[in-house]
């Protein structure tokens, strides 16, 4: 199972050292490890969630993820995307943008690649940020049969009936941080940066959910039809989820289409504090493809895989809630960063603790015979479930 799910990203990770060693020599060799676990630690709570979705693709879709997807999250995040960036900030043509990143030299120094890259961090952290607070606050509050931290979890989710509560607080934080973390000239750009990240995420989302909802979903290609529910609620009784796309298992056709969109846009939201984070380590675009991307985005994808195979989020039911939590965590590191430099190490750090923690509340609840007697049994309709 191992060797069948983490295969590619084994024979992919020599095949990047020995690029860095033939391109670099060994010190590009230990870049490319570091930027390769900077990205695993940075995004462990995008494959639990990212795992959340893939499992109600089906299997044709999950092999786009793989190798269309990791196409995109290499060369389109962790090297077209940064070109694009400093191309536009420095009015440069792709040629030039290029030149500009080949060159060596302190990137920290004005009118380097790394110093104007890290010049439209705060756009990056505005779409980024909403984005990622978004996906929060509509998990947030969303009733669900499980709730990790009930005490808090199950006050918010009944709140979050007001319609449009996340996109008010988004937007309300949004304001808040332009008004206070950021200078008068950049006020505006930064604005229009956040409301485009929720811009993105409601379209995106918005378009899965119809798609799923409607008969326009079979996929010839598949060699399956989408199964759908007859009514808002899943074939458990459970209502659709409305924090990311909707729990419609195995879609195919158009609302696959828009899970795997979804699932780039997310992945993208998640890539750019480990791209910025990159220019403190090298200002090497090919070392940063090939650890970064390559390494680190391949792992990703792999313990995404691994997690729907094994059935984990099954087992552990509160790895889920962890995940959410640290999303909400980097969203508003984001934020901040708006004015404060927040190392990457500390991003990580609370990522990795809100998953170990959920993962050992998982493994109490499993002890307790899953149900019983934690209070995460609630009542549906009419009828009593039980976890």
């Amino acid at each position: 199972m191992i060797l069948r799910t983490f295969g590619w990203s084994f024979g992919v990770t020599i095949a990047s050292l020995a690029a860095a060693l033939l391109y670099g020599g060994w010190s590009a060799v230990a870049l490319c490890l570091i930027l390769g676990i900077l990205e695993v630690s940075l995004s462990f709570d995008n494959a639990v969630v990212n795992a959340k979705v893939l499992e109600r693709m089906s299997a044709f879709w999950q092999k786009i993820f793989l190798t269309v997807g990791i196409l995109i999250a290499v060369f389109g995040m962790r090297l077209v995307f940064p070109l694009l960036i400093v191309g536009i900030t420095a009015s440069l043509g792709p040629i030039e943008a290029v030149q500009l990143a080949m060159e060596k030299g302190d990137p920290k120094a004005p009118g380097t690649y790394g110093y104007l890259l890290n010049e439209a961090h705060p756009l990056i952290a505005a779409f980024g940020g909403l984005f990622l607070l978004m996906l929060f606050l509509d998990w947030l509050f969303e009733e669900r049969e499980i709730a990790w931290l009930s005490w808090l979890e199950r006050p918010l989710a009944r709140i979050g009936k007001l319609d449009a509560l996340s996109v008010i607080i988004a937007l309300i934080s949004l304001v808040l941080a332009a008004e206070l973390l950021v200078a008068e000239e950049e006020r505006s750009s930064v604005l229009l940066s956040g409301v485009l990240g929720l811009i993105t995420y409601l379209a995106v989302n918005g378009l899965g959910s119809l798609f799923e909802s409607s008969g326009l979903d079979d996929d010839p290609a598949d060699g399956e039809h989408t199964e759908r529910a007859a009514t808002a609620a899943g074939n458990d009784g459970v209502p659709a989820r409305k924090g990311g796309p909707t729990a419609v298992a195995k879609a195919t056709g158009k609302a696959a289409f828009f899970l795997f969109l979804y699932l780039e846009v997310l992945d993208a939201s998640f890539s750019f504090d480990g791209v910025i984070g990159a220019f403190a380590i090298t200002s090497d675009p090919v070392i940063i493809a090939l650890g970064l991307g390559l390494i680190g985005a391949m792992y990703v994808r792999s313990i995404t895989v691994y997690l729907v195979r094994q059935g984990t989020l099954d087992e552990y039911v509160y790895l889920e809630h962890g995940a959410h939590w640290a999303i909400g965590a980097l969203a508003v590191i984001l934020l901040l960063s708006l004015e404060w430099e927040i190392p990457e190490l500390i991003t990580g750090l609370i990522g990795v603790a809100f998953i170990g923690a959920a993962f050992i509340g998982s493994l109490r609840r499993r002890r307790n015979g899953n149900s019983s007697g934690d209070g995460d049994h609630v009542q549906i309709g009419a009828e009593h479930q039980r976890v």
